[in-house]
């Protein structure tokens, strides 16, 4: 009987071997993502304590995910995606707790090279690339002046700023990617809100992206009806915000890279339309300027934005800064050093330093 168990492990492996090795002929899976981890101190706007921290994510938020397409034949491939973000400072899955497992990508999809790709689940929505591509400091929801005046909410009691409602990522979404034109893309995303009877519940958007040589620009626009990790904003229990009824947004910006020096710039507004409230709607402006500057083997970073937030009762300026060097100790790894400062008018200002290691895999 032991012999028998034995030789039907055997034919198992040998069945499970044959089986991969077909499978890896039609298809590709790859398991990919990035530990990124902080060492700081940290100072909110309108306090007098400086926090210290070791936190996940510094330069770039920490994730891990499986990818995999299988060719269809015809330039047609089945794609698909799961990437969740954690946090290496606790070893928690999410960004925050109770952030879905798959947070940052749950699709699946259709990619062409003739007629470009649609895929369906949680998709990234192309308002957060514009968003990231065109800053110095990208995604970096610890450093990025754009990533603070975009999608990190501020107020001073008087009136509030919500940022960007609805997620860098988008539940329940289509997202269409066209095939490129000459250095020329879109993306067009569609977000149900999966409310029975209310089909105006919904988000949609979309971004155009040019890039020729040094030169690079994004047109983005995104219109959020419902509010899917709180709910109907009208009963959120915020007075600034009850009553939300939408919020619309659009953005622009530029780089240019000259060798020496890569130049960014970017322009944003947001509304955020709050019906028979007494505070008034809700409108927000801002721009970026920065650069990223060769050096050694590493790249000096810096930013600089000013915004301005106000209703019909009041308002207020913000500006913020950061100044970074990102040092690449290979093609995978790098570490960095960076200073980034807030500052809200009527309140005193907050500020945020630190080093971290950061590696792709």
């Amino acid at each position: 009987m032991t012999r028998q168990w034995a030789r039907l492990r055997v034919l198992v492996a040998l069945a499970a071997t044959i089986c991969a090795g077909t499978a890896a002929a039609q298809s590709s899976v790859t398991i990919y993502g990035q530990a990124d981890m902080l060492v700081g101190a940290v100072k909110a706007p309108g306090t007098s304590s400086r926090a210290l921290v070791a936190d996940s994510g510094g330069m770039q938020t920490s994730y891990w995910g499986i990818k995999g397409a299988e060719d269809l034949g015809g330039g047609l491939r089945a794609v698909f995606d799961l990437n969740g973000f954690y946090r290496t400072d606790s070893g928690r899955t999410g960004r925050f707790d109770g952030d879905a497992m798959f947070s940052r990508n749950a699709f699946v999809g259709l990619e062409s090279d003739k007629a470009g790709s649609l895929k369906l689940g949680r998709t990234t929505a192309p308002y957060f690339i514009s968003t990231i591509l065109f800053n110095p400091l990208v995604d970096s929801f610890v450093f990025s002046p754009t990533v603070f005046h975009t999608y990190l909410g501020a107020g001073n009691g008087r009136v509030l700023d919500p940022g960007i409602i609805g997620d860098s990522g988008w539940d329940n979404s289509l997202l269409y990617s066209s095939p490129g034109f000459g250095g020329l893309t879109f993306n067009l995303i569609y977000g149900l809100g999966e409310k029975a009877g209310d089909a105006a519940q919904n988000k949609w958007g979309g971004n155009v992206m040019y890039f020729s040589g040094a030169f690079a620009a994004t047109l983005a626009f995104q219109q959020v009806k419902f509010d899917s990790t709180s709910g109907d904003l009208a009963n959120a229990g915020n007075a600034f915000l009850a009553g939300f009824g939408k919020q619309t947004a659009v953005q622009g910006g530029l780089s240019y890279d000259f060798g020496v020096a890569k130049l960014f710039a970017q322009l944003q507004y947001i509304k955020t339309d709050v019906n028979d409230n007494p505070n008034g709607d809700i409108k927000h402006r801002n721009g970026q300027v920065g650069a990223s500057v060769p050096l050694g083997a590493g790249s000096l970073l810096v930013s600089y934005a000013h915004g301005k937030t106000d209703n019909a009762q009041s308002g207020f300026r913000r500006n913020s800064a950061a100044i970074g060097y990102d040092y690449n100790l290979s093609r995978r790894t790098d570490v960095y050093v960076a200073y980034f400062y807030d500052r809200i008018q009527g309140l005193s200002h907050g500020d945020t330093f630190g080093a971290g290691v950061r590696h792709r895999f």
